[in-house]
């Protein structure tokens, strides 16, 4: 399969299937890190429990899936990367079945967990199987096809929490990934190739604690941001200095050693180093930006939950209609220059939000929210794309679950930030059009963030033209002998 790819540019059906069934596994652990959020309250009430409790039904999630991504890629060489997918579909469907079944607080967080450490491994596994059924000159096209629902998932994911919680039982929101997660299974069993396992090392055990531990505790201290609104709170300084630690302790052992768990020396390649900084920052804007929307249209214009997940469609359409179309561009002109259009893009419509008011025109809003799905189409898969293009073949399996904990650490970092810049511009504000005000002020900060991604973004643009300046000279190189031979004959 792999050689044919190789061999033509046209897709073979059988990448599709694959890819088909890739995303629809994908798709379910995407939407349930937001379809959740909508129905916190209905959760406090029904479990008698506080929300301070009962955020720990996404930050057990959270915390799950940042712990197990660092493990995909030593699990996918040892155990075979279809083998290693299925067992997190099958995890996942179970934790989803437990959820709906939970009496307490404490099972729905235990759950939840489990539903965390199946999910955490779907997404960057089900991206390696993709890369590789399609091979080099067809992932651009590949990969932004099949990302497109995975893009709207997030957006999507509250409309469809706050339909369901408000027609039916809130326990719904679990149930519904069984027969999906059942028609997955069944699907991979069928349509997913077989890869043959490889020789590995003994697992990074040192690495694995330094990770296990580090990340949770960074993410576990940028929640609290929210819920403390301070950067000195114990609950925030403690885990996210002691998770820095630990995060370097990492990297200074990673290095160090010739099998760590993740290869940290793929970020001597400037193509890689960059594509990966601008996806980190790509993902703190994206994912920052999702929580002040939603917040507006309820806080500011009193909207519904149901109406505020449509009203944010307009950025999902955006992103659906540009990402065809990038990953041809990017096939034809690399992912740099589409990455640096894209993020300029992206900064230039979140300026206007920056001036949004409590009457501001909702068709304004919609133009300016799909030019910025646009922005983020062209940016997010072509640095992806670029950063797997610089690899090697055998070099994915490592790259994957580092360019997936890059995006939700950043996504992490970008949400706490625009949190606690709301939460201090809200203080002492006691009229609508303050509080909208406030809104601009952390909108500022948003377009600020993705600005910040412009730089990666210029060297990631220059590293690709310098590679391929290499690879022509190389090219040159090799045919001057047969020139010669022919020039004297």
């Amino acid at each position: 399969m792999t050689t044919t790819a190789e061999q033509s540019d046209r897709i073979d059906p059988l990448v599709w299937r694959i890819s088909g069934v890739v995303v629809l596994g994908s798709i379910m652990s995407i939407l349930d890190t937001t379809i959740v959020n909508v129905a916190l309250a209905t959760l406090s009430r029904d479990l008698h429990a506080t929300i301070s409790q009962i955020q720990w039904v996404v930050t057990g999630y959270m915390l799950a899936l940042a712990a197990v991504i660092p493990v995909t890629g030593w699990a996918a060489r040892r155990f075979g990367a279809k083998q290693v997918y299925l067992t997190s579909l099958v995890l996942f469907t179970l934790g989803s079945a437990l959820c709906g079944l939970a009496t307490s607080s404490s099972e729905l967080i235990l759950f939840r967990v489990l539903q965390g450490l199946g999910g955490g491994m779907i997404l960057p596994i089900g991206q390696l199987i993709m890369a590789d059924a399609a091979g080099p000159k067809r992932m651009g096209r590949v990969m932004s096809i099949v990302a497109v629902p995975a893009m709207l998932a997030p957006i999507l994911g509250p409309t469809i929490g706050g339909l369901i919680v408000q027609n039916t039982s809130w326990r719904w929101i679990f149930y519904v990934n069984v027969p999906i997660g059942v028609i997955a299974v069944a699907s991979g069993i069928r349509m997913l190739p077989t890869v043959q396992r490889e020789q590995t090392d003994r697992l990074d055990y040192l690495g694995l604690a330094l990770m296990a531990l580090g990340l949770p505790l960074l993410t576990y201290g940028l929640a609290e941001i929210g819920s403390t609104g301070s950067f000195t709170a114990a609950k925030v300084v403690y885990p996210i200095v002691i998770g820095v630690v630990l995060i370097a302790a990492f990297v200074v052992h990673a290095l160090r050693i010739p099998h760590p768990l993740l290869q940290l020396r793929l970020y001597r390649r400037a193509t890689f180093s960059s594509a990966s900084v601008a996806m980190f920052c790509l993902g703190a804007a994206l994912f920052g930006a999702m929580i002040l929307l939603p917040l507006y249209w309820q806080e500011i214009r009193h909207e519904s939950v149901v109406h505020t997940g449509l009203l944010t469609s307009p950025q999902g359409l955006g992103m659906a209609l540009i990402m065809p179309i990038s990953g041809k561009l990017t096939d034809r002109l690399g992912g740099g220059p589409l990455a640096l259009v894209g993020v300029v893009i992206t900064a230039a419509a979140t300026i206007p939000f920056g001036m949004i008011g409590a009457h501001t025109s909702i068709a304004f809003l919609f133009g300016a929210m799909f030019v910025r799905g646009i922005g983020i189409g062209l940016a997010f898969m072509p640095a992806m794309t670029a950063a797997f293009a610089a690899l090697e073949r055998d070099e994915l399996s490592h790259a994957t679950p580092q360019l997936n904990v890059l995006q939700r650490v950043g996504g992490s970092i970008g949400t706490a930030i625009l949190a606690v810049v709301l939460q201090r511009a809200l203080v002492g504000v006691d009229s609508l059009s303050g509080a909208a005000a406030a809104y601009g002020t952390a909108f500022w900060w948003s377009a600020g963030l993705a600005a910040v991604a412009i730089v990666p973004c210029i060297v990631l643009l220059v590293a690709e033209r310098n590679a391929r300046r290499r690879q022509s000279a190389a090219a040159a190189s090799s045919n001057e002998p047969a020139l010669a031979e022919a020039a004297a004959a």
